[in-house]
């Protein structure tokens, strides 16, 4: 479905007020913003095409409950039991369901709910699964990973019971919203059966990343993502150290936490780089916006991704991208029209990339341009909205 951006969300009304319930382990708390922004940041969009929302955001006990952050759409944090690590993945949906249904039970009396929205096969969209057998409401589960039966993340007898749970959950939900084509691959690959499965890509806020209004000569590569080996940190600090005897002035900034946090440092110092590597952590979405805006480039390696928002987010910005082919974000980046595509592990061809980009602000300029208006064209919050809202109506019928 194609949207076009200058039309405004009321342009797509419902043809009935809808009731979504989502449920989700991803979702803006205090102390980190960024958290599930891609599920919240859409939610005024939809309430604008007439779906009201109430939204549970979930986590096993031993997290602690999560605290809501004003900015975004309202949400209520549920605490549930669940075993630890992988081992307690496959039964958590479970103990999700028993934990809520009694106040899914009482939202439902007193304000129907149409359709619930899962976010994630474990362990939402399992619950999801459960109570729509016990209260006969509709739902739909978005992936958002590759990792889409939790085999990666779960090894052994626990990963085969989660990719039998995944399974059930995608073969009785109304329909599977993946991120990415290459999302819906991995979904259908595991299925063993039927599932309705739809893309829709997530949607960039394009205000709050826009170009900067300001002209001015930045210096500064920037990365965001969670610190762990699937995001190519290690191969982007390898990659620049190759070429940054050849651009003195130019840093690196990486936003994010993680275990990778103080092995990343350490390899900062013994390739020499120390001092042109910038760790800053986790930062606000605001913080965010304002870094990409005055980066020369945003280049995030990674190895495994579903399509990866930080990427549409640079675009949104009119900065040059480079990711890596063969994930989600080759269905949107056109390598060397509105961005720049590397082959995964490959540092030799990460930093030629990272030299062209340097070495070519005509470049840099055309392919932000290009990007922008690609964002604009087809990934915007409103193009999201209303593709939802679709998949909601067809769910409430």
């Amino acid at each position: 479905m194609s949207v076009d951006s200058s039309m405004s969300a009321s342009a797509f009304p419902v043809s009935k007020n809808l009731h979504v319930l989502t449920l989700t382990p991803f979702y803006p708390r205090l102390g980190d913003e960024a958290n599930g922004c891609f599920v919240a940041e859409p939610l005024p969009w939809n309430e604008k095409l007439g779906i009201s929302q109430s939204v549970l955001a979930v986590r096993p006990f031993y997290y602690g409950r999560g605290e809501a952050i004003g900015s975004f759409h309202p949400a209520e944090w549920r605490s549930f039991f669940s075993f630890p690590s992988g081992i307690g993945l496959p039964s958590a949906g479970a103990f999700l369901f028993a934990s809520i249904l009694p106040e899914v039970r009482r939202l439902h009396a007193t304000n129907p709910v149409h359709v619930i929205h899962a976010h994630s096969a474990l362990p939402s969209g399992h619950a999801a699964a459960l109570i729509s057998r016990e209260l006969g409401i509709p739902f739909i589960v978005t992936v958002h990973g590759l990792d889409a039966y939790s085999t990666n993340q779960v090894n052994g007898l626990p990963g085969r019971w989660c990719e039998r749970v995944s399974r059930m959950v995608y073969r009785s939900a109304q329909t599977v919203v993946c991120v990415s084509e290459k999302v819906r691959e991995h979904v259908l690959a595991g299925a063993k059966g039927r599932v309705e499965t739809v893309v829709i890509y997530n949607g960039v806020d394009t205000e709050l990343f826009s170009p900067a209004n300001e002209s001015q000569d930045a210096q500064t590569i920037l990365s965001v993502g969670t610190l762990i080996p699937s995001k190519g940190h290690e191969l982007l600090l390898r990659a620049f150290a190759e070429v940054h005897s050849e651009f003195p002035i130019v840093s690196l900034k990486i936003i994010g936490e993680g275990a990778e946090r103080q092995r990343l440092g350490q390899m900062s110092s013994e390739l020499n780089i120390a001092n042109k590597v910038a760790f800053v952590g986790r930062q606000k979405r605001s913080a965010i916006a304002d870094a990409m805006k005055h980066c020369v480039l945003f280049a995030l390696p990674s190895l495994y991704e579903g399509l990866g928002c930080v990427y549409l987010e640079a675009m949104a910005t009119a900065k040059p991208v480079i990711a890596c082919s063969g994930q989600g974000i080759e269905e949107v980046i056109h390598n060397g029209f509105n961005g720049l595509l590397v082959a995964p592990g490959d540092i030799a061809g990460l930093a030629s990339a990272l030299r062209q980009l340097l070495q070519n602000p005509a470049l840099r300029a055309a392919l932000g341009r290009e990007a922008r208006r690609g964002i604009l064209h087809e990934f915007t919050l409103a193009h999201q909205a209303a593709q939802m809202a679709e998949i909601y109506q067809g769910c409430a019928r």
